[in-house]
């Protein structure tokens, strides 16, 4: 990765943390942040497992393989709500990408490993990438927070339906 580049995708990483709504629109209408989104979700996914497990290669590589899997779900589900439903307008693509960057909180979920406070720390973090993906939903479709948000919890319940299917 360039260095710009490298330097690009952390300051978004940073921004869409900051739930800076600027970042979350340059990233929906970025076709090319889509593999900076696929790193975002990747390294964030092998923080989770370093945070839930403490390290070594297989759970970290069962975590990207599982997150990425997820994220395509997630972003598949989300785009169908908000946009037939909720007459959003997004491509699936747009959503993907902020969606993505929405799980960049969770580059902290490391420090869950730390003794007695790791559990406020994956706490803060859920809410905190809730609080990001609705505001990433909400960009990408282009509509209020109302709306966001019901997109999210039906999303949620889907997904959670289709996890307990499979």
């Amino acid at each position: 990765m360039g260095e710009a580049v490298g330097r690009a995708i952390w300051r978004r990483m940073r921004g869409a943390a900051a739930l800076d709504i600027e970042v979350y629109e340059e990233v929906e209408h970025d076709p090319g942040a889509t593999a900076q989104a696929t790193a975002v979700v990747v390294m964030t996914a092998a923080a989770q497992a370093i945070g839930a497990s403490g390290g070594g290669p297989a759970p970290i590589v069962g975590s990207a393989i599982s997150a990425l899997i997820g994220w395509l779900a997630w972003a598949g589900i989300t785009f169908v709500i908000g946009s037939r439903i909720f007459q959003g307008t997004a491509t699936w693509g747009e959503i993907l990408r902020t969606l993505g960057f929405a799980q960049s909180p969770n580059l902290l979920a490391v420090f869950a490993i730390l003794p007695l406070v790791g559990w406020v720390i994956e706490a803060v973090l859920v809410f905190w990438v809730l609080v990001a993906g609705i505001v990433a939903i909400r960009q990408a479709l282009d509509f209020g927070t109302g709306r966001a948000i019901l997109t999210a919890l039906l999303g949620g319940i889907v997904f959670q339906a289709l996890q307990f299917v499979f």
